[in-house]
């Protein structure tokens, strides 16, 4: 291709505005490297309302500046209220760190567009380029060319997928695609003008093929959520994406026994506050043995593990790829070098530092998930008596272990 034919020379570009992409901008800025990210989106994409933030990603925040702002806007979570499956009452409650051994721990329910606001209102003007979905990627020599379908090219020193489950970057790497889990979700965000009066805890139930749970964003908006088996729900219709209605129906049908707070916060949701979705995973061994990196690309998010929301780490880790990307490219373009290094072979080092750090965690971070969804929801007899027996008492735990962990912070040693 010749080289007249390019639009544009780009250092680092991201494809996905989305978080794993505004993070790791944003990550990059703080470093004062500039990059650009493609959003095919005409707008900031908020679909989602809300996800839960956990220690790991809240020290993720810290390290890109935007922590406390976001605290102010939501409440922290004091430990779970878990409901019987048999009665839908809240039979038991658990403090979190009860026992001491996770000090320091930090969950709160944020909404989506206050954290994707939050990193846009802290990157420079121009940083997000909207309307702009890529076609096809091409190479010319070591630089990427990225076309865009309306026939405009970019060539690239570095590029990111961010781009979702259906990443084109991952799909040019040669990952497989990811997979059904054969499980989908209704989300709903919804507001209480005077107060929801709810305690800052994760109310949850779980079993019979569906898991319901809900919490405090701050004293006035609840997010909800509820997964399910289509296959095992004889009410389930594939127009439910396009008829929220019935979507909200199928949700109080399933909560029926629980309090009646709990079926409030589902029927005075408004239709346009209700999401549905088909889970989808990557194979865990597809993250081992496949090209997350490759000389100069790599994937992050979404694009990386998607992953079953049951430990609440999609978006978590998330955060934590591109704190480490952030960090591992800041390496490669400042720090000083006694050797003359080529610069394409500082990026490649930098990129495999960041797919070594990110493979094994990624890994465990989806098959915990899809292990504790399927245990969650599963309606084997045996599975459901170890759920009352021992399940339901290890599941924050579970949340607090896969938390616990450090992505560390932006510093880059002799930068110039």
């Amino acid at each position: 291709m010749e080289i007249n034919h390019i639009h544009e020379d780009v250092d680092i570009l991201i494809v996905g505005a989305g978080l794993a992409g505004l993070t790791t901008a944003l990550s990059l800025h703080r470093l004062g490297l500039k990059s650009l990210v493609l959003e095919s989106s005409d707008c900031l994409r908020i679909t989602g309302f809300a996800l839960t933030i956990w220690t790991n990603a809240w020290r993720a925040l810290d390290a890109v500046g935007i922590g406390d702002t976001l605290r102010q806007k939501s409440t922290q979570m004091k430990g779970f209220k878990i409901a019987s499956p048999d009665t839908g009452l809240f039979t038991s409650e658990q403090a979190l760190d009860k026992d001491g051994k996770f000090e320091g721990y930090e969950s709160r329910c944020v909404k989506r567009k206050d954290l994707l606001e939050a990193m846009v209102n802290e990157l420079p003007p121009g940083t997000i380029r909207y309307s702009s979905k890529v076609a096809t990627i091409d190479e010319l020599g070591q630089f990427k060319l990225v076309h865009l379908a309306d026939g405009s090219i970019l060539k690239t020193k570095v590029l990111i997928g961010c781009d979702g489950v259906n990443s084109v970057v991952s799909k040019w790497l040669g990952l497989d695609a990811p997979v059904s889990v054969g499980r989908s979700a209704i989300r709903g965000l919804v507001e209480f003008p005077n107060g929801s009066g709810f305690d800052p805890m994760f109310h949850v139930n779980f079993g019979g093929g569906v898991r319901f749970g809900f919490l405090p964003v701050d004293d006035k908006t609840v997010y909800w959520f509820c997964t399910f088996t289509p296959s095992e729900v004889p009410s389930y219709e594939e127009d439910w994406p396009v008829n929220p209605i019935k979507m909200k129906q199928f949700v109080l049908s399933r909560i029926n026994k629980m309090p009646k707070e709990a079926q409030d916060v589902v029927e005075q949701t408004a239709l346009s506050s209700i999401s549905y979705a088909h889970l989808k995973f990557r194979l865990p061994w597809n993250v081992l043995l496949g090209n997350i990196v490759k000389d100069n690309v790599c994937v992050a998010g979404d694009a990386l593990h998607p992953m079953t929301p049951d430990i609440g780490q999609g978006g978590c880790s998330s955060l934590e790829d591109a704190v480490v990307l952030g960090r591992c490219l800041g390496e490669a373009f400042l720090k000083k070098s006694n050797e003359e290094v080529d610069e394409f072979e500082r990026i490649k080092k930098g990129l495999e530092k960041y797919g070594k750090e990110r493979r094994w965690r990624s890994f465990r971070l989806i098959s915990v998930a899809y292990c504790v969804g399927f245990m969650q929801e599963s309606k084997w007899k045996i599975l459901s008596w170890l759920r009352k027996v021992w399940f339901s008492s290890y599941t924050p735990s579970a949340f607090l272990k896969m938390a616990n962990f450090d992505c560390g912070n932006l510093v880059v040693e002799s930068q110039t």
